[in-house]
């Protein structure tokens, strides 16, 4: 009782930067769901085309996605200083070049497409998935623009605002899913490619939702205000890069472990990609809590950070490993209770569903080492040390996740189960060594604490 007590506020003021952020997780992975579901009625192969077009489209989102998280922390350290010409500068510069990214993004993601029939999948699925990825290549564009307001308004600790815009543009998502993936409301049926459609669209509503709720907000149009022709100055953007880079990396790495697995079940078969599909979508669903907790975590560091207080920073940061093994406590006992009833909510195929349900035991296994990592990192970010978490990431999901993953796919012949066991060899590795990251850091900040010469607690 007494500890609890002691942990009380924290655990109070994460979930309350943590609770909208995975509200908003929560609804993209519905959407993502849902865009299984939906296109999984259709058949086995626009299910199938989905999730190849999904996996070679994430390696490259997940990229300039990293990149914008830079903004977070360095918006989060001035404004707990109440340095808000400071705030604004950051964030307007990365109006620029986050949208910049973007572009080169899909010029990227276009330039790949040959590359996608020589990933060892059926000639079937690379032709048929091409539309739906060409619309969800394109839509990085407003969401780049989106994400300089979405990294800004946590930096500044409003994390509801993002909840909101994101669900109703999920909304928008769902409901255009339906108008466009079957051809209801006078519309030609368009199959896969509607839901790619449907993405692009509501992915245009997100950036003009927020600006309006700028200009609507006082407190946030204050800002615009700060917005001057010569604060577009390559200092920002060098610390928005310095920053943001490395979150990239460390992002792209980690994603590019499971789409590389994902791209290595399809040498497998059919029924195994669809299955594997299944397994990583609620897998994520569930880790989504996970990431809004990750999230409030990098916000309350670098508030604690801006103010000088280690004692707050360290209790807030164990605060949320608290509350992340609680959950993935509970989620690991529902996907090995309901291993098989979860797979026969998006296909009624019974050997899906049956090497699905094998693959639910190993995502409820690696979800522990999963949580403790992506704490870890949302710590490590708010202390903006990212570039060792990047070369934590090379050696423990390629070094480590990959090898382990093809050689019990395929050198034991476990299959699918195989390349998971990677992911639980990978996820571990990472755990340890970015909590063991943390510790030095915190006794980094209090030898310099002591000599003054940082906090003053």
């Amino acid at each position: 009782m007494m500890w609890f007590k002691k942990y009380k506020e924290h655990y109070r003021l994460n979930l309350t930067l943590a609770i909208p952020v995975v509200l908003s997780q929560v609804g993209q992975v519905t959407v993502q769901i849902l865009d299984n579901a939906m296109v999984g009625r259709l058949g086995a192969l626009p299910l199938t085309c989905v999730a190849f077009g999904s996996t070679v489209f994430f390696l490259v989102f997940i990229l300039v996605n990293g990149l914008t998280m830079g903004l977070t922390p360095l918006v989060g350290e001035q404004y707990s200083k109440g340095r808000y010409r400071n705030a604004a500068a950051y964030f307007q510069n990365s109006l620029v070049l986050y949208p910049t990214t973007g572009i080169i993004a899909f010029a990227v993601s276009q330039a790949i497409v040959p590359l996608m029939y020589r990933m060892g999948q059926p000639v079937e699925v690379v032709d048929n998935s091409l539309a739906y990825y060409g619309y969800v290549t394109l839509s990085i564009v407003p969401f780049m623009v989106f994400a300089s307001f979405k990294q800004f308004l946590e930096g500044v600790g409003n994390t509801v605002a993002n909840m909101v815009i994101i669900i109703t543009a999920n909304i928008i998502n769902i409901f255009l899913n339906w108008v466009l993936i079957y051809g209801n409301l006078g519309f030609a049926p368009m199959g896969a490619s509607g839901a790619g459609l449907a993405t692009l669209i509501s992915r245009i509503c997100m950036p003009f939702f927020a600006c309006t709720y700028f200009y609507w907000n006082p407190a946030l149009r204050r800002y615009f205000k700060y917005f001057k022709k010569e604060v577009f100055a390559s200092r920002w953007n060098r610390d928005l890069l310095r920053i943001g880079f490395p979150i990239a990396t460390q992002m792209f790495l980690e994603g590019s472990a499971f789409a590389l697995t994902a791209l290595m079940v399809g040498w497998i078969g059919m029924n195994e990609i669809a299955a594997n599909q299944i397994a990583l979508t609620v897998s994520n669903f569930a880790f989504m809590v996970v990431v809004g907790l990750g999230a409030a975590t990098t916000i309350r560091v670098s508030h604690e950070l801006g103010r000088g207080s280690l004692k707050r920073m360290k209790m807030a940061a164990n605060a949320s490993y608290h509350i992340t093994l609680a959950w993935n406590t509970f989620t690991a006992v529902l996907f090995i209770v309901f291993r098989y009833r979860i797979p026969a909510l998006f296909t009624h195929d019974p050997e899906v569903i049956e090497i699905a349900s094998g693959l639910m035991i190993f995502a409820a296994a690696f979800q522990f080492s999963d949580g403790v990592q992506c704490i870890s990192v949302g710590i490590l970010r708010g202390l903006q040390d990212v570039r060792t978490v990047m070369y934590i990431a090379l050696f423990s999901y390629i070094i480590i996740n990959l090898p382990v993953g093809y050689l019990c796919a395929f050198v034991f012949g476990w299959g699918a189960a195989g390349l998971w066991v990677g992911f639980i060899f990978g996820l571990s590795v990472a755990a340890l060594l970015l909590t063991l990251r943390f510790g030095d850091k915190y006794r980094m900040l209090r030898r310099a604490g002591r000599s003054g010469r940082l906090f003053a607690d």
